[in-house]
This record gives structure tokens, sequence and C-alpha cells, in this order.
């Protein structure tokens, strides 16, 4: 019989994971079926550009997966019994369960209210693709001079209001964060930060936590009042809660716990990689939610599962980061080069080659996922039956 291989979750992380399990695998021994709600692949990096008006070039998974032996099923994910092996899904037929061998999750991660009142109720996000749109509607009917807030300092938060400023130089941008405006920057980083968003003319205010959402406004932790005729909340992540009630070992926030190659701690058959995962990096400090963490992730995965199934060798390479990629518009950016545990260093590349290189990035990340081997000819492998004896691993052929 096939060894089923379920990937749940087709963002960069699940497709990559996916395509290149089916390119090192032989097709005889493996069945690889990807589990995504969406028939074409979202590329999340670019929603803030989604969000103010600029259309994105589809890409359709029939025709990225067509001749890699991927199973491509578009239903929704309902819940996942690990003890079981089994994937509850939704499509349009109704309700099924799916049966796996080796589970590959990568479910991700949605926008995070904070459970601050009126967050979920008035503020628009950016997480996703619906969100991006309907932000993009309401967008779409501001009036010149009407004020758009957006909460949140991180790299999500900085694309999004400069984005906005830029396609929509008429209205008031303003830019709400809990600490200092790109406090973890470099100098060199940070005061060209500041300097791009005076050109633009967004407003920031600093060491201003939003305490409070509603309709007209925000409200902050020391009491101020801040006119929003539109609130844009870029906070933080969570992931999804499917994990959570499962058996596995997961953290306090419902990530998936994971050793070096992505294994779960607690069920040998499960992989958690992406947001969903909580692995270890450089310096013993967790792996942040990002497309920079993720796709090596998938790589990492992907590779120790084709190890462990065909008696190769695991995979053995330490993620770490080189630089962080701010697009701030679409004329100016901002790379700002990390030592391996991510912490900025004073080296910065700014401007439009700045501008240039996060869009090759970005193009580069969706290439990767259309080209999971990178080009190199395809090796599949056959694989081999693995059982237990007596405490030890007898291989046999498949």
């Amino acid at each position: 019989m096939q060894h089923r291989i379920i990937v749940l979750g087709a963002g960069y992380t699940g497709a990559i994971a996916a395509g290149r399990l089916a390119k090192r695998l032989h097709r005889e021994d493996v069945a690889v079926t990807l589990v995504n709600a969406e028939p074409d692949f979202v590329e999340r990096v670019r929603m803030h550009q989604l969000a103010t008006g600029q259309d994105l070039k589809p890409r359709p998974f029939s025709e990225m997966f067509a001749g890699t032996g991927v199973e491509l099923r578009l239903a929704k994910v309902t819940g996942v019994d690990v003890d079981r092996k089994t994937v509850a899904v939704v499509d349009a037929n109704g309700a099924e369960e799916l049966a796996y061998d080796t589970l590959v999750y990568a479910l991700g991660s949605g926008w995070n209210a904070q459970d601050v009142p009126g967050a979920a109720e008035h503020a628009y996000e950016i997480a996703s693709r619906p969100g991006a749109l309907r932000l993009r509607e309401r967008l779409a009917r501001l009036d010149a001079g009407q004020t758009v807030v957006v909460v949140g300092g991180g790299l999500t938060g900085l694309e999004a209001a400069t984005e906005i400023a830029e396609a929509r130089p008429d209205l008031d941008v303003a830019l709400a964060v809990g600490g200092g405006l790109g406090d973890w920057l470099s100098p060199k980083g940070r005061e060209h930060l500041r300097k791009v968003f005076r050109t633009l003319g967004i407003t920031v205010h600093e060491h201003a936590a939003v305490t409070g959402v509603e309709a007209g406004r925000v409200t902050t932790a020391d009491g101020a009042a801040i006119p929003a005729a539109v609130t844009v909340w870029t906070t933080g992540f969570a992931v999804h809660p499917i994990a959570k009630a499962t058996a596995l070992e997961v953290t306090g926030t419902g990530q998936i716990v994971v050793d070096g190659t992505m294994r779960s701690v607690s069920h040998p058959d499960v992989y958690a990689i992406g947001d969903a995962a909580m692995a270890m990096g450089p310096g013993n400090k967790p792996l942040r939610m990002s497309c920079a963490s993720g796709t090596p992730a998938a790589w990492q995965a992907a590779g120790a599962i084709a190890a462990r199934l065909t008696g190769g060798k695991l995979p053995n390479v330490p993620i770490r980061y080189f630089n962080q990629c701010i697009s701030l518009g679409r004329k100016e950016g901002l790379i700002q080069y990390v030592t391996a545990d991510d912490r900025s260093v004073r080296a910065v590349l700014t401007g439009r080659l700045a501008a240039v290189y996060k869009e090759l990035v970005c193009k580069g990340a969706a290439w990767g996922v259309a080209n999971p081997t990178f080009g190199l000819p395809t090796r599949r492998r056959r694989v081999t039956r693995e059982r237990a004896v007596a405490g030890s691993v007898v291989k046999e052929p498949a």
C-alpha cells in the first residue's frame, strides 16, 4: 500500500513541502494530498498591496502542481485526530474523514485581535485575502481627508501604513505603535523609516498602546482618542485553533512543539511547519512567525520525511536569519541586516534599490512554491517500511 502523506494548508510552507515530497519520493510508494480551502495560492506578503487596489497575479494550484503527483483537495479542515490518524474536512459534497500515515500541519495563522474591545467588530485585517479585499472595498469608499489608523508597528503595520499613504495621498494616514517607531531597527534603519514616513505625511503615535476600537476612533492606554474612519489592525498573528484541540503537545498559544526536523515531539508521524510550529532557532530562541522562518522549515520537514521513509540521511541545516525586508510603498524599501538570531546590525539597504530587493524576494518566494526543487532534476527514491521489533527499527523494502 502507498504511504499516505497529507499536507494541511497550501500557504508558502505547505505548498513547498507538498511539492518537494512529491518530487523526492516514488509515486508508486507514496500518495501526497494537499488540503486547502481555496483553489489558488495567496501571496500573503502582498496583502497590503491587494488592499490598496493593486491586482495580483492569479496562481491556480491546478497549474502549479500539474505533473507533480500532488493531489489537491479543496476542502476546509475542521479537525485532526492524531490518535486515529485522521483529518476531518468539509467540502461542497459534505463532511469526510481522510486517513494519513504522515501528517504535515501547515494551517498557519490569522490576525490576532489581542482581546482588545471593539477590535474584532470595527477593525479591518490584512492577514488574509478576504480581509484585504474587505479593506480594499472600504478604502475605495473613503472621501479625501478622512483618517485611516493602522495599529501595530511590526513589519505588517509599517508596510500597510506606507502602502495606503502612497496609494491614497488624499487620506490622513496614521500609525499607532506601542513602543517607538521601528525601535528594533538599527539607528540607520530608524532614521530612514522616519524619513519615509515624513515624506508620505504619515502621523505616528508612539508609545500609544491601543486599548479600544470604536466605529470612528481608537482609544489608547493613556486615555487619548485618535479619530479613525477606518482602523487597520496589524498587532500580530494567532495560530489556527485546531492543533490546540488535539492530543499534540502545543504551547500556550497553540503552536505545535517540534524538534529540529520539524517533527512533533509528542507524535512522530506529525510534522508542523510555518506559523503553526514552535521551533527553536539560533541562540535557542523561538523562530518568529514569518516567511523567512517558514520556507526553510518546509525544506527541513520535507527532507526529513523523505529521509526517514527511504533510509536516507536526515537534514541538519540550522534555520537562521539574514535580513528583514520591508516594503515602504512601491518606490521605497528598507532591508535591515540581522544576526543569525534576528538581532539588527548596523548595515541597512534603503531607497529604490531596497524596494527592488524586496520585490525580488516576494517574487522568489512565489517562484519557490511553484518550483519546490528549485529547478533541480527530479530524484525520486523508493520507500522502505519500518516496524519496531524489540525496541529497534528494522527496515524492509516497500
